[in-house]
């Protein structure tokens, strides 16, 4: 049986709040946080095509530090949180962002179209398709031209690199800087020509509406906000029936497949003026502010200051959480679970502590949860 073992790496470095620069970020190893992920415990399929709805799936509730677990369909999501509380959500909406491309010496590629910079610069990901799924491509050079369907093509300008001086000196990269030659708009030409982006535990590709959020309203993400998923109109409704307060916000995600567990890069976020209002009162009123994934707590993070207080804002986020850091934002947060080496386990120790999550991470495997976007969920509160 294929096994996988998790390290859960930490920053020693912070970012001071409303930073949007570039920056060195320093790494420090800790007592690796171990397990096994068996293949059967990751989620090939949507869950519709397992037989059951959106909200079907499983969700765990684990509270406070030693921590009291739960076990539930994720519709009683409702009976977990209190009138008063406030959801924090992620409204971006997840692009057919994968592409079939050709090298000038016929190899095939897939480009997954990631960050759209100033300048209508874009950050690329390169991979090779295989027999079990894709792999990066680390081959690509400076000037590159790559063909893309419909005659369109992406040039490949540099290297991407918060750190220059962290480029590998050989051995190659997979994330680029690049411009875009398209017939159409972006949108319309990745509808037309694009699919999700998947990876080698999804073995088919899937229609795009299993990508989506029910509360999407603008696109722009590379990969879909999953922790949002199971949400569906009667949820909502029946939460805000409770007394459960919702507020968007916006983070258009990159590519996640950091084989090489680089740090997460920029992304674009936008909190408005009525969702940092939002978030101010619930703290006020000594309330629970819950965000619906990992992007949804570094939008707030970027824009909440030392004193805890949050401000609207816009721009493009290098922030990374780590239990060093801290997190002034939220109080609790709805997630999936993550793959070894994910940077946003160290997001979850910021805000539940590690006892919290390494007892919560060994009960999801004994209950046999699903992995991965299409899988089950985790709620972690106070």
């Amino acid at each position: 049986m294929t096994t996988k073992h998790l390290t859960l790496i930490t920053s020693s470095r912070d970012e001071p709040h409303g930073a949007h620069g570039t920056r060195e970020l320093m790494f420090d190893d800790i007592e690796p946080l171990d397990f096994t992920l068996p293949p059967a415990l990751e989620a090939h399929e949507p869950p519709e095509e397992r037989g059951i709805g959106r909200d079907g799936v499983r969700l765990m509730v684990s509270r406070g530090a030693e921590p009291l677990v739960s076990h539930h369909r994720f519709a009683a999501i409702v009976d977990a949180l209190d009138p008063g509380d406030l959801l924090v959500i992620n409204t971006s909406g997840t692009l057919n962002a994968a592409l079939d491309a050709i090298r000038a010496d016929g190899t095939p590629l897939e480009v997954h179209v990631s960050t759209h910079l100033p300048g209508d610069i874009w950050t690329l990901e390169l991979r090779q398709p295989g027999p079990d799924g894709t792999l990066p491509f680390r081959d690509g050079r400076a000037g590159e031209v790559i063909r893309l369907p419909d005659s369109a093509t992406a040039t490949l300008l540099a290297p991407y690199a918060t750190d220059r001086a962290a480029l590998p000196a050989e051995g190659g990269v997979r994330l680029w800087l690049a411009t875009l030659a398209l017939p159409s708009p972006l949108n319309d030409y990745l509808t037309h020509y694009g699919f999700p982006i998947r990876y080698g535990y999804v073995p088919r590709r899937w229609p795009g509406d299993y990508y989506q959020t029910v509360y999407a309203t603008e696109m722009g993400s590379a990969e879909m906000p999953s922790a949002g998923r199971a949400f569906t109109p009667e949820l909502i409704t029946r939460l805000i029936a409770r007394g459960v307060q919702i507020a968007p916000l916006l983070l258009h995600t990159g590519v996640s497949s950091l084989e090489d567990h680089e740090p997460p890069y920029e992304e674009y976020y936008r909190v408005p003026l009525a969702t940092a209002h939002a978030v101010n009162a619930v703290h006020a009123a000594h309330r629970r502010v819950v965000a619906v994934g990992t992007t949804v707590v570094r939008a707030l993070e970027t824009v909440t200051d030392e004193e805890g207080t949050t401000h609207p804002g816009e721009g493009w986020t290098p922030l990374v959480i780590t239990p060093t850091r801290g997190v002034r934002a939220a109080q609790g947060l709805l997630t999936g679970l993550h793959e070894p080496r994910a940077s946003h386990l160290a997001m979850l120790e910021a805000i539940a502590g590690r006892a919290h999550v390494k007892a919560a991470y060994a009960e999801a495997l004994r209950q046999k949860y699903l992995w991965h976007e299409f899988g089950d969920l985790h709620l972690l509160l106070p």
